[in-house]
């Protein structure tokens, strides 16, 4: 299993089209991968409707939890989608 913690720096924070693509890529690996915000609410990373109920905004921070084959990869794609959101 892989930890990251992740800082939003979006203006507008995770909202549906950034979160929407977040979504989209969590799809395409097969490990499962959870989103935890600073409240310590841990949802699936890959429905947005999970996603959104955390109502993640700039400057909070998220940790991403991501275990199966293919987590390193994951880990790194996503980390870096969240760092670099844009509207």
């Amino acid at each position: 299993m892989v930890s990251k913690k992740v800082t939003i720096v979006n203006e507008t924070g995770l909202h549906a089209r950034p979160g929407n693509e977040f979504v989209s890529i969590s799809k395409t690996f097969s490990s499962k991968i959870e989103v935890e915000n600073e409240d310590g609410q841990r949802v699936n990373g890959k429905s947005l409707l999970k996603l959104m109920s955390l109502g993640i905004k700039k400057g909070m921070n998220v940790t991403l939890y991501i275990d199966g084959s293919d987590e390193n990869e994951a880990s790194e794609k996503l980390v870096e989608l969240l760092k670099n959101l844009k509207d």
